[in-house]
């Protein structure tokens, strides 16, 4: 599957007309996700493989963003999920509950793969501040990733997932 020619309107078109599932899309972002992830150094959790591919295997199809990948920037608090907001001071911080986005996309259907890195407490405008280390860009390591959500815009770019969150706290996006 060329997760690369993906939108999240023809992967949904997609599974209407039974081309591929949700299960074949995850499988998808986790093979970049392990092909990228430590290069690149993007997600700083990834969700466990068996847990991602249950969860894809029972996607309510008729919810808008049904099996629909995506990583949250790492400063979302996500349940049950680690979030460190790019400081390694609260990195095995796992909140008790979601931030009021990350609950409507998980009300929506997509499935999250991960946390991307950012710039620590995005606080930042390239990508390279985080306390995890820098995330490199997708298209020319000589080149900044971007702002504090750079693990975010990578993880699209190298098809970790179709969609991300992140802010713009400073202009950085």
């Amino acid at each position: 599957m060329d997760i690369f020619s993906l939108t999240i309107e023809s992967t949904l078109d997609g599974y209407r007309a039974k081309k591929f599932t949700a299960v074949d899309v995850i499988k998808a972002c986790l093979e970049n996700v392990k092909k990228y992830n430590t290069a690149y150094n993007v997600l700083l959790t990834v969700r466990d493989e068996d847990e991602l591919l249950e969860e894809a295997k029972n996607v309510d199809y008729s919810k808008p963003l049904a099996g629909i990948p995506v990583v949250h920037k790492d400063l979302f608090s996500t349940e049950n999920l680690r979030t460190t907001g790019g400081a390694k001071i609260i990195d095995t911080y796992v909140p008790p509950y979601d931030a009021t986005v990350v609950r409507k996309i998980k009300k929506a259907g997509a499935i999250i793969i991960g946390k991307a890195n950012e710039d620590a407490w995005g606080h930042g405008s390239s990508g390279e501040n985080s306390d995890f280390g820098p995330t490199q860009n997708a298209y020319n390591k000589n080149h900044a990733a971007g702002g504090s959500s750079s693990g975010s815009g990578a993880a699209v770019a190298l098809g970790m997932c179709l969609f991300a969150t992140g802010t713009d706290t400073g202009g950085s996006i």
